[in-house]
């Protein structure tokens, strides 16, 4: 803008440049010029998009623009900045009343005169969008990481504390998670604190479900009592707030989303309010959070399930028999299960003496544990009827013949059932029957080993199947070995060949003298060294021992804690 030419000035003493503009057109004649136009300063002012302040050295206004005055209004000509109430200016950004302005300083220099230019521009809105943006960002990358944190723990304690701890101090300086009332009682999980020193502390602890706050129960429904203003008294009824002043407290409550109902509900208290944005990333974290313990609910379910489960099918301690002395090892082929497709287990008839049993059922894992199960129970409930071991074996063929047909599934099993009774004169008089599996062996008390000729057919393939049954004396001292083809199919060695059968009597050669516990402990260990770390199916041992009176008689090798082999 030129101001080279003044024609006048407004009222009020603010001067009106003018500004001569000559030009020629094609039918002007030579040495004629326009004539001169006038422009009023404050018009060419008030069009820039900047306010604008000139002043003289002094800092005394000697003109200003329609957006300067509407950015600080006070503005007068003839007075200070100062003397117009509006602080003084800066380079760059600063604050003027509730606007964030950026400012340029210009000199100029007019007819001799020394001018300064003050360009003010309003950029409250752009910072405000920067803002909101790395805002934005910012709540990105926080809930990003929270969800990169809560996805690995699949223990519901694990989830919880962290859940906690990522939620202060970004989201409240107290954070507490609080899962759905379980059997009358909700388990809950606090952190506060938390800064740069150190991570935020975290405690716990469990609240009868007649005791929870009203503020989670709505949260428990799906609702959000973000609004009530008693919430914090409720947290601090509960002693989740501390010492903190509850005047000065803001608490919000959100629910923890699960995949049916809520998970539980999360609650934070800080000493700031929270806007839209802030519950917005709130809920968010929630979500996140709320996945995270729900899969770590849902599987600590399966897990009490499994646990239930393997627990009703585990075999349980053999009754004690005059005359007998039982062991048993198992090793299942799944480490993370105490149970398999290898069964085993006794009781007592009561015509006096033992009913005892082990087989191994088609399959691996949770499906052959079940069908396990099913089998031991209609050997629970058949021998009732009928103990002798031929017959019940008939009478279990068509039982699991009658649910593998009904199921589909086509499952089948092997078995060697057995009858002790004390004979005459001391010692066991045993009968054993085979459905399709391997042969016994017998440890006399002169160290050798004897393979029991027994054979027989599956069970639950064919309807009346040919069951062999056979007679075995033992004297007191003598053990007879009931396996699965877990011990002599394992492989291992320097070629990973089959133990076999042949190994397993070598192996048994000595052994005379040991209790039957013990023996089958050896079995189990001879078997394990073999294998050397490799992959193996279920192995199970079960040693039935004649002892004289008096001899202790009831000792099981304890299955294998899946936590321990873990």
């Amino acid at each position: 803008m030129s101001t080279a030419d003044v024609a006048g000035s407004e009222s009020g003493g603010r001067p009106v440049p003018t500004a001569a503009t000559p030009d020629r057109s094609a039918g002007t004649p030579v040495g004629r010029r326009r004539p001169s136009v006038v422009l009023p300063a404050a018009t060419v002012l008030d069009n820039f998009r900047e306010g604008v302040v000139v002043t003289d050295p002094a800092g005394v206004i000697r003109e200003f623009s329609e957006p300067a005055l509407r950015l600080m209004p006070g503005l007068a000509v003839g007075r200070t900045l100062a003397g117009c109430g509006v602080n003084p200016l800066t380079v760059g950004e600063q604050t003027v009343g509730d606007r964030r302005v950026r400012c340029r300083r210009v000199e100029l220099t007019v007819g001799g005169a020394t001018s300064i230019a003050w360009y003010v521009e309003d950029v409250t809105d752009a910072v405000a969008r920067s803002d909101a943006l790395l805002a934005e960002r910012g709540r990105a990358r926080f809930l990003a990481m929270a969800s990169q944190k809560l996805g690995n723990p699949l223990h519901e304690d694990r989830a919880a504390r962290a859940a906690v701890r990522l939620a202060v101090p970004t989201l409240g300086e107290v954070a507490v998670v609080l899962l759905a009332p379980r059997r009358g009682r909700a388990r809950w999980w606090r952190a506060a604190g938390g800064d740069a020193d150190g991570p935020a502390l975290v405690d716990g602890g469990v609240l009868d479900a007649d005791d929870m706050p009203a503020a989670v129960e709505q949260a428990l429904r799906g609702e959000e009592p973000s609004e009530a203003d008693w919430l914090a008294d409720q947290f601090a009824d509960a002693g989740w707030l501390g010492d903190r002043d509850l005047t000065r407290v803001t608490v919000r409550v959100v629910a923890l989303p699960g995949s049916a109902s809520a998970t539980g509900a999360l609650l934070v208290a800080r000493s700031t309010d929270l806007d839209e944005h802030d519950m917005d990333m709130l809920r968010g974290f929630a979500a996140r959070a709320g996945a995270a313990l729900d899969a770590a609910v849902l599987y600590r379910d399966q897990a009490e399930v499994a646990e239930t489960l393997q627990n009703s099918l585990a075999p349980t301690e053999p009754p004690s028999v005059g005359g007998v002395q039982w062991g048993a090892a198992y090793r299942p082929a799944q480490s993370s299960l105490r149970i398999g497709g290898d069964f085993y287990g006794a009781h007592e008839l009561p015509e006096g003496g033992a009913l005892f049993y082990l087989g191994d059922v088609s399959g691996k894992g949770v499906d052959a544990a079940v069908f396990t199960g099913q089998i031991r129970q209609g050997l629970q409930a058949l021998r009732r009827i009928e103990s002798d071991p031929a017959r019940l074996l008939t009478l279990l063929n068509d039982s699991v013949l009658e649910t593998t047909r009904a199921n589909g599934h086509g499952r089948f099993a092997t078995m060697v059932l057995g009858r002790a009774h004390p004979a005459p004169g001391g010692g066991l008089s045993l009968t054993l029957a085979s459905g399709g599996h391997l042969p016994p062996v017998v440890i006399r008390a002169d160290g050798s080993v004897e393979t029991v000729d027994l054979r027989g057919m599956l069970i639950g393939v064919v309807p009346d199947p040919r069951i062999a049954a056979v007679n075995v004396q033992l004297a007191a001292g003598e053990t007879c070995l009931l396996f699965s083809d877990g011990v002599t199919e394992a492989r291992g060695g320097v070629r990973g060949e089959q133990f076999g059968a042949t190994r397993l009597v070598d192996a048994l050669g000595g052994c005379q003298r040991m209790p039957a516990p013990a023996l089958a402990e050896r079995v189990e260990q001879v078997i394990g060294d073999w294998l050397g770390g490799r992959n193996h199916d279920d192995i199970a041992v079960f040693a039935v021992r004649a002892v004289s009176p008096g001899s202790p008689t009831r000792h099981l090798h304890a299955v294998p804690d899946r936590r321990l082999a873990s």
